[in-house]
Order: C-alpha cells, then structure tokens, then sequence
C-alpha cells in the first residue's frame, strides 16, 4: 500500500526495506529528477522533507495496526483514511550527497487523536542527513 498507492511514495522512489516493530525504514536511490542543486548533484531539500514525512506517516500506520490488532484490515484501512500531517519540522545537517538513502522513523507518542514520530535519513555511507520531528492527525 505504502509503495504502490500512495503514488507521490513512487514519484520519490521509496521502497520499504523494514516494517520492524522499532520502526519502519525505506530506501531511497539516487536518480537525476531527484537532484536540487545540478553543480553538485545533491538530493533535493524537498525530497528530503517528503520521504521523512512519509517515514513519520508509515511509522505511525505500523503503530496504529499493532495498537488495534482485533480489527479487520477494512477498518484499519479507514483509520488510515484519516491521518494527515499537523506539523514538520526538519534539520538539514549535511548535504544529500550519496548514491542511496536511508530513512527511518519511530513513533514517540500515539495518542487518541495525534500521533508524533521522530525521523532520520542517512545517506550509503551512514553519514546522517536530515532529522525530522512531526505530529499527524490520526483520528
């Protein structure tokens, strides 16, 4: 679902590498359309913000599908409808320089109605890129 029909997640490139319950991670691989300065071929400051706030919305679906395990996939589905991001705040902490991305994401609190994830992105080299805090929507 991640992948496939959320399709701005493939105009990214995201591939989920993990759904641990620690917290998801995907991949990002550097291409061309993802470049935001063309001198240095660094990945863009946008696409860093888009993959960490996605990260932060898959952490929170992995956590929303564990906190309600006797409902059926329709119903988490329909929770899932729901969410929406409230607020992002991201740190740029070095350039995106790197063949591959990794981002992850956890969960620090799930409440009734807001969710808040912490998120981080490195790059093949394990060099950190950008961290994220945000807060969705989650019913």
């Amino acid at each position: 679902m991640f992948e496939q029909r959320i399709t701005f997640n493939q105009t990214l490139g995201l591939t989920v590498e993990s759904l641990a319950a620690t917290g998801p991670t995907a991949r990002i691989t550097m291409r061309p359309e993802l470049v935001g300065h063309f001198l240095y071929g660094r990945l863009h400051g946008g696409v860093i913000s888009a993959t960490l706030d996605a990260m932060g919305g898959l952490a929170l679906m992995v956590a929303i599908g564990e906190k309600h395990p006797d409902e059926n996939a329709e119903q988490i589905m329909h929770r899932f409808a729901r969410m929406g991001t409230i607020d992002l705040r991201v740190d740029f902490l070095r350039q995106g320089i790197g063949q591959h991305f990794i981002a992850s994401a956890e969960v620090t609190r799930l409440g009734g109605r807001v969710g808040s994830t912490q998120m981080r992105l490195v790059n093949d080299a394990g060099l950190l890129i950008a961290t994220g805090a945000a807060a969705y929507m989650v019913s």
